[in-house]
C-alpha cells in the first residue's frame, strides 16, 4: 500500500476557494507541500518546520511581512489578513525566500481557519489510497460538543442531520428519534415553528437559548451561515444555559461549520457539473459521445434513456427553509434546486444499484439517467418496471414523473432515446400527473399531437371548416354544438353513449347533432372529415 500524498499549497487553496483565501504574493508554483498549521506569536521565537503554513495573527504592515518572510525558513507560507500590504519589496522577499503570502478574508476567524485546515491535513493522513476522505463535519460535532459539555446535531435548513457528535444518549426521546432517523421529526418542527423559534434563529447572528415543554430538554441552537445566506444550524442540548464562554465558542463553531460546508458545496457542485457536462455529451450522441461514456464508466451498448423530473417543484413534509416555513411548500430557488439534485442523487443510488455501468446526472430541471440493458426484446417495457420501482421506493417525499425512451443498440442512438424520453415525460405533464411513468411506445399519438400543436402555434395557425364555423355558432349564441360532435366522436357514433357524457336526452343529442350537421357542413360519413375535425379538436380544444 503506498501512502497518499500530503497536501499541497495548491490543493488547500482550490478546496478553500478565493472567497475564503487566495495568493496575496507567490514564488511561481504552489507545489510544496504543507505539513502543518502553526499560529504566530510576537513573544514567542519563532521555529517553523519545513512545509510549514504560519497564520500571521495581528501582523498587518509590509515591514512586519518581510520580517516573518526572513523567519520562516523552508516554510510553505505565511497567511495574512485582507487586505495584504504588498509592495515591490515583499514581492522580491517572496521570490527570495520561496514562501508564498496568502490573504485570509476578514470574515474568517483565526481559530476558524486554523481549525479547517488542520481538518484538511488530517483528511489526508485518514484516508486511505483511493478513498473518499472521511466526513469532517461528525469531527466538528464532537469539537463542539466537548467545548459545550453537551451533545450537539448539525443540520441544514431543512433540519435534515447531517452530522451529529457522541453522548445522544443523554439527551430525550426527540434528539434520539432525530439522530436515528437523520431528520427532525415534523412534530418537533411544527412545535418549534409555533413558537417563533426558526424565526428567532435565522433573525440572531448569536446563539438563542429555546425551552421545551414536557420531557424535552432544552436546546441551543445557533445558525451557520455564509454573509445572508443560511446554510443551516447547530443544535445543542442542554439542561442549563451556556456560560458567555461557551455561547462565543458556539458563534465561533457556526463559522468553523459554514466553512467546511461551503467547501463540501463546491466540491460537490464540481463533481456534479463534471458528470452533467459529460452525461450531456453522452446524451448528445455525437463524436465525443464515446470518451465522455468512457470517463463516466457508462456501457456504450444497448442503453435506455430515463428523463424524471419533480411534477410539482415541492417535497412535502421536508421541514423548514431559512426563509420559509415547517413542513409548508417551499419557495426559493435555492430549496428547489436542492430538492431536485437529492433526487438526481436517489435515481443515481437506484440505478447504480442495477447495473454498475449506469449513470444519472441533472441537466436543467430533468434528472437523466442512462441505463444499460440486456437485450433479448421488451427492454423499454424492463426500463418502465426500474422506473416505476424508484417512484415506489422515493415514496411522496419525491413526487416525480418519468419518461423513458426506446432502446438504443449504440451510442449513435443514445440522442433519439433521449427525444423519446423527454416527449414521453411531456405527455405525462400535459396530463398533469404525479408520480406516473410512462414509456415512449405508450404515448407515441399523445406525443406526435403535441409535437403538430407546438407546429400550429409557431406558424399560427387558427380553426378552419365545420369546425370554425361551430365554434363561431357556439360562441354567438351560447349553444353546445362542439362538445356534442366530440362525445360522438369519442364514442364512436353511438348516440346513447354520447347522449350519457353531455348529460342529454338521447332525442336532445340527435336534435342537436342533425343541427351541427346544418351549421358546419360536416360531413360525418366521410372518415377523412372526422379525422381533420377530430385533430383539430384536439389541437385547439373544444
Amino acid at each position: 500500500m503506498t501512502s497518499r500524498p500530503r497536501a499541497s499549497l495548491r490543493r488547500i487553496l482550490e478546496d478553500l476557494g478565493s472567497t475564503v483565501m487566495d495568493v496575496a504574493a507567490s514564488p511561481g508554483e504552489l507545489d510544496a507541500e504543507v505539513t502543518g498549521v502553526h499560529i504566530y506569536d510576537p513573544l514567542d521565537e519563532l521555529l517553523l518546520p519545513e512545509g510549514g503554513l504560519l497564520l500571521a495573527v495581528g501582523v498587518d504592515s509590509a515591514e512586519r511581512i518581510r520580517d516573518l518572510l526572513d523567519a520562516a525558513g523552508a516554510a510553505a507560507g505565511i497567511v495574512v489578513k485582507q487586505p495584504v500590504a504588498v509592495d515591490e519589496l515583499v514581492r522580491a522577499k517572496v521570490l527570495e525566500t520561496g514562501v508564498a503570502v496568502l490573504g485570509l478574508t476578514r470574515a474568517a476567524s483565526w481559530a476558524q481557519v486554523a481549525a479547517l485546515l488542520r481538518s484538511l491535513l488530517a483528511e489526508d493522513d485518514l484516508a486511505e489510497p483511493g478513498e473518499a476522505p472521511p466526513d469532517g463535519l461528525f469531527a466538528l460535532a464532537n469539537a463542539v460538543c466537548a467545548l459545550l459539555d453537551a451533545p450537539v446535531t448539525i443540520e441544514d435548513r431543512s433540519s435534515r442531520v447531517l452530522a451529529y457528535s457522541e453522548r445522544q444518549e443523554e439527551a430525550d426521546a426527540g434528539r434520539v428519534a432525530t439522530v436515528l432517523g437523520r431528520q427532525v421529526p415534523e412534530r418537533y418542527t411544527r412545535l418549534l415553528e409555533e413558537g417563533g423559534f426558526f424565526r428567532q434563529l435565522y433573525q440572531s447572528r448569536e446563539p438563542v437559548h429555546i425551552e421545551l415543554k414536557g420531557e424535552q430538554i432544552s436546546r441551543v441552537a445557533v445558525a451557520v451561515r455564509s454573509g445572508d445566506e443560511i446554510l443551516g444550524s447547530i443544535w445543542a442540548a442542554v439542561r442549563e444555559p451556556l456560560t458567555e464562554q461557551r455561547q462565543r465558542a458556539l458563534a465561533d463553531a457556526a463559522k468553523v461549520v459554514a466553512l467546511q460546508l461551503l467547501r463540501q458545496r463546491a466540491g460537490a457542485d464540481t463533481g456534479r457539473r463534471l458528470r452533467a457536462d459529460l452525461l450531456s455529451t453522452v446524451l448528445a450522441g455525437g463524436q465525443d459521445a464515446a470518451e465522455a461514456a468512457g470517463r463516466l464508466g457508462v456501457a456504450s451498448e444497448h442503453l435506455c434513456v430515463l428523463a424524471a423530473q419533480l411534477s410539482d417543484g415541492t417535497e412535502p413534509g421536508a421541514g423548514h427553509p431559512g426563509t420559509g416555513h415547517a413542513g409548508g411548500v417551499p419557495t426559493d430557488a435555492a430549496r428547489l434546486e436542492s430538492d431536485r439534485q437529492r433526487f438526481c442523487d436517489a435515481l443515481a443510488l437506484h440505478m447504480g444499484a442495477i447495473h454498475p455501468k449506469a449513470a444519472a446526472a441533472l441537466v436543467g430541471s430533468v434528472a437523466y439517467a442512462v441505463l444499460p440493458l440486456h437485450p433479448g426484446g421488451q427492454e423499454e417495457t424492463r426500463a418502465v418496471r426500474v422506473a416505476e420501482s424508484f417512484l415506489a421506493r422515493v415514496g411522496p417525499r419525491h413526487a416525480a414523473n418519468i419518461g423513458v425512451g426506446r432502446p438504443a443498440r449504440n451510442l449513435g442512438e443514445v440522442a433519439r432515446s433521449r427525444a423519446d424520453a423527454d416527449r414521453a415525460l411531456r405527455v405525462l405533464r400535459a396530463r398533469r400527473a404525479s408520480g406516473a411513468v410512462a414509456g415512449y411506445t405508450d404515448v407515441h399519438f399523445e406525443a406526435l399531437l403535441l409535437q403538430l400543436s407546438d407546429l400550429v402555434k409557431v406558424e399560427e395557425q387558427v380553426p378552419t371548416g365545420p369546425y370554425r364555423r361551430l365554434l363561431a355558432y357556439d360562441a354567438e349564441h351560447g349553444s353546445e354544438l362542439v362538445p356534442t360532435l366530440r362525445a360522438y366522436l369519442d364514442a364512436f357514433g353511438d348516440v346513447n353513449a354520447a347522449s350519457a357524457r353531455v348529460h342529454v336526452h338521447t332525442n336532445t343529442f340527435r336534435y342537436r347533432l342533425k343541427r351541427l350537421i346544418e351549421i358546419s357542413g360536416l360531413d360525418l360519413t366521410d372518415p377523412d372529415a372526422r379525422l381533420s375535425v377530430m385533430l383539430q379538436i384536439r389541437i385547439f380544444g373544444s
